[in-house]
């Protein structure tokens, strides 16, 4: 079956929907992480059932300065990945479609969890995020949502929205896709040149080297994220740490060294102008 494009909410809602629906929201340029998704929406869903890709570039989640312009938009080559993974609708709006007033003037809040790491690094950005989900969940109308591990601060938020506001879904977190290397698929690692890559690649190391110490405790696992990073730093070109945190996966606060327990270990970094994070979800102090 040729997989269906809807740019209106109208289109989508008329198509025949037989089992449940599921819905995996991007802003496009997919890669194989979006196309793991949607297998697994695809699998989720069953064969009677029904998987909605959203693709949208929410101008609310660019702050000043960001990327909005320069994001990649390849609508073509996402319909083909959509497809091939399972998709059978492709939801591709205008911005006028999910913002009929213009920019909105009341949105959702990430409240305090949102202020924190890529919150304070990038403000306003998961108020943007949350709003657009939530506009997106009452176009597309799923039974369940999936969203990928990597953002992992923006996954707890959107559990905490449909929680807190009663959104009637079920949200599933799918782990993080890597390519060979170990590098973290993003739509922005084809702005990473050879070099950049070879820097770059210090991220999914640090976490990595840190996940060898979690037994010991949430101060050695902070120490060896650190010291990789750090070493980092020396690289041409150099990579430019903006956090390492090691976190409570429920609030994103940081865990004291005497934590044990389910934690996120979480990097943010530019190399060259390109912003990239990754994490990775560990057991602390599991020896203890």
């Amino acid at each position: 079956m040729t997989i269906q494009l809807s740019r209106e909410a109208a289109e989508l809602h008329a198509l025949p929907r037989g089992g449940r629906r599921a819905v995996v929201m991007t802003m496009g340029a997919l890669h194989e992480g979006h196309a793991t998704l949607v297998r697994e929406a695809r699998r989720l869903a069953g064969e009677d059932g029904q998987v909605v890709v959203t693709v949208f570039v929410n101008p609310l989640q660019f702050g000043p300065g960001e990327d909005l312009d320069r994001y990649p938009r390849t609508l073509e080559a996402d319909l083909l990945i959509a497809e091939r993974a399972g998709a059978d609708v492709v939801f591709a709006p205008s911005v006028e479609e999910v913002y009929p007033g213009g920019e909105p003037q009341v949105r959702v809040t990430a409240g305090p969890m949102g202020e924190r790491l890529e919150g304070a690094s990038r403000p306003g950005h998961f108020d943007g995020m949350l709003t657009v989900v939530a506009k997106l969940l009452h176009l597309t109308l799923p039974d369940l949502a999936l969203f990928g591990q990597k953002d992992a601060q923006q996954l707890a938020l959107i559990r905490r929205m449909v929680r807190d506001l009663n959104f009637p879904v079920e949200i599933v977190g799918v782990p993080t896709v890597r390519e060979g290397d170990n590098l973290a698929l993003s739509s922005r690692n084809r702005y990473l040149s050879d070099a950049d890559r070879a820097t770059a690649l210090e991220i999914s190391r640090a976490l990595l080297t840190a996940a060898d110490a979690a037994e010991k405790g949430a101060a050695p696992v902070r120490r060896s994220a650190r010291a990789v990073l750090d070493d980092a730093a020396g690289m041409e070109p150099p990579l430019r740490l903006d956090y390492v945190a090691l976190v409570d996966p429920a609030d994103f606060t940081e865990v004291p060294d005497d934590y044990t327990g389910e934690a996120v270990l979480a990097v943010a970094a530019k190399v060259g102008a390109t912003r990239l994070i990754d994490n990775l979800p560990l057991t602390v102090g599991a020896a203890r």
